[in-house]
């Protein structure tokens, strides 16, 4: 069983011991007050704490993570797409119970992360289901595990399959990314999109943040250029990170409406 070190703050394994977690340290995330904790895989697991949690969340899309959620507790998102099932984003949890309900699905062709709060236990997720892991490259520095399973994509936009696109928004990170599947919601497209494109309690209107739980907001220039690159993508849904965190309609709408409304507060801009 894994015993590379994992955070116990926000998830994320690392290569080898250490004193530190970078991504915690991080303005945007942080250290508990309680200092900087660790466990590992093997722990978790032998604590019975934890169990598989599959819920769907939308035509196609199944919900894949654990109950309680571990960490931050982001789900991932299983895309049942016609080029086969592709994980979006990644669960911190994992043992061999949720391996098996995830074949039982189909198993998985591929997995991609929206940004480095989320890759956790990717290096996992890889080996159990023998596939590759997509970053973007400019989030490089935040691998806690390097492991020739990680692929590292450049540029705007990178097509993972030939139904499935990511695309880098910059939002949060320099290598926020989003998945576009036109195919989803019965044709009327979906984005998956973690938090970098923020499902909000208002499903009117998305949130932009550079740090979330230090309510730091994301530079007008990144905002808008977010909204100009999904100005040429069409999608009825949007999934966010949490569990039925998801805009049902007029997600499009939504994303151009939310961008605007953004501006205007913090620019000139009407």
């Amino acid at each position: 069983m894994s015993t590379e070190p994992m955070c116990l703050a926000c998830g994320m394994q690392y290569a080898a011991a250490r004193e530190d977690c970078p991504i915690c340290e991080d303005e945007r995330q942080y250290v508990p007050q309680a200092g900087q904790q660790w466990t590992n895989l093997a722990e978790l697991r032998e604590s019975g704490t934890y169990t598989p949690r599959i819920e769907e969340q939308g035509p196609g899309i199944t919900g894949v993570g654990s109950n309680p959620g571990f960490a931050i507790g982001q789900r991932a998102l299983l895309v049942r797409a016609r080029s086969g099932n592709f994980l979006w984003d990644c669960a911190a949890y994992l043992d061999d119970a949720l391996v098996r309900r995830v074949c039982d699905l189909g198993g998985i062709t591929g997995i991609a992360i929206s940004h480095p709060h989320y890759y956790t236990t990717m290096v996992e997720w890889a080996r159990a289901f023998d596939v590759p892991v997509y970053l973007h490259e400019a989030d490089q520095q935040w691998i806690g595990r390097p492991d020739p399973a990680v692929k590292l994509w450049s540029g705007a936009t990178l097509d993972v399959a030939d139904d499935l696109r990511l695309i880098n928004l910059g939002v949060h990170f320099a290598g926020g990314t989003v998945l576009h599947w036109p195919d989803g919601e019965e044709g009327r497209g979906a984005l998956l999109s973690g938090d970098i494109v923020q499902v909000i309690p208002d499903r009117t209107h998305v949130g932009f943040m550079y740090s979330y739980p230090n309510l730091i907001p994301e530079r007008p220039q990144v905002v808008r250029r977010a909204a100009e690159l999904l100005a040429g993508y069409r999608f009825e849904a949007i999934y966010g990170a949490w569990w039925d965190a998801i805009v049902r309609t007029g997600g499009f709408e939504v994303v151009q409406r939310s961008a605007k409304r953004y501006l205007a507060h913090v620019t000139d801009e009407a």
